[in-house]
């Protein structure tokens, strides 16, 4: 299992446990925000996530708006940020 600090989880599941502990799953994604990475035979094929991250994730508007802020950020400020909290400010805005 994968952490981030204080962040939501990913797990990694058989691709049975789909349809063998589907409420479970369920549970997981919705209630807990995690992700889950589903494997068939050890190897990855599909990751799960709530449609609440995924609409966040989804929309190129909001990856083209914090670009911009971004620019607009770097063209005002001297201060250098490390990918720590560069990470942590862009999950934390995933994430809620």
């Amino acid at each position: 299992m994968i952490t981030t600090k204080g962040e939501s989880m990913i797990s990694t599941r058989p691709i049975s446990d789909l349809r063998n502990h589907f409420p479970e799953v369920n549970k997981d994604v919705n209630s807990e925000n995690k992700s889950i990475i589903f494997t068939t035979n050890g190897k990855a094929t599909m990751v799960t996530m709530s449609f609440d991250k995924f609409s966040k994730l989804a929309h190129l508007d909001y990856i083209e708006r914090a670009l911009d802020e971004a620019d607009t950020y770097a063209a005002n400020h001297a201060e250098n940020l490390t990918h720590e909290d560069v990470f942590s400010k862009i999950n934390a805005e995933i994430n809620g």
